[in-house]
């Protein structure tokens, strides 16, 4: 028969022995590769494959000029690695870490009332060093993209399904 009272702490939890492993990355995913964005707001974009992040994420690029795609974090879940790629090996990566990407921690309770109830209508301000990070960057990758012809083009279209498509059977 079950003990009518329970005790008042809890009983020491069983302890899971589970280490942290890096994540293994799929064979596809090369750094220089084009991937295809298939979540957030730039999903359908074609993008170049940069670098991975310690964090597991990958670092991507539009190039913006090209399509409007920022220097950016992905989960490599949400891509689709085409067999397109662009030789990257001029671009200088090593200042982009986590941290790069980390937000800035603002001072509780600093909110105007209008800010509280969105009124307050302005806009967020870029950094300019992430701006001169983006252009040369882009500079970079826009002398290697366009070394092939319609590159350009390919990266700059949208990918997106029609009725009857079959993505498990296409080729990209």
């Amino acid at each position: 028969m079950p003990s009518k009272w329970y005790p008042t702490e809890n009983t020491v939890a069983k302890k899971t022995r589970k280490t942290i492993r890096p994540q293994k990355l799929r064979a596809s995913l090369v750094p220089g590769t084009v991937l295809i964005l298939l979540a957030g707001r730039f999903r359908g974009k074609r993008v170049v494959y940069l670098k991975n992040l310690e964090d597991g994420t990958l670092l991507v690029t539009g190039p913006f000029k090209i399509n409007g795609v920022p220097l950016r974090r992905v989960n490599a879940r949400f891509v689709i690695a085409t067999k397109t790629s662009v030789n990257i090996s001029e671009l200088e990566l090593s200042k982009f870490k986590v941290e790069y990407f980390a937000r800035e921690k603002k001072a509780k309770n600093t909110k105007s009332e209008k800010e509280f109830f969105g009124e307050a209508g302005s806009k967020k301000e870029i950094k300019s060093e992430r701006v001169e990070d983006q252009k040369s960057i882009d500079k970079a990758l826009l002398g290697e993209i366009k070394k092939t012809p319609l590159l350009k083009q390919y990266l700059a279209s949208s990918f997106s399904l029609k009725t009857g498509d079959r993505p498990h059977a296409m080729v990209f």
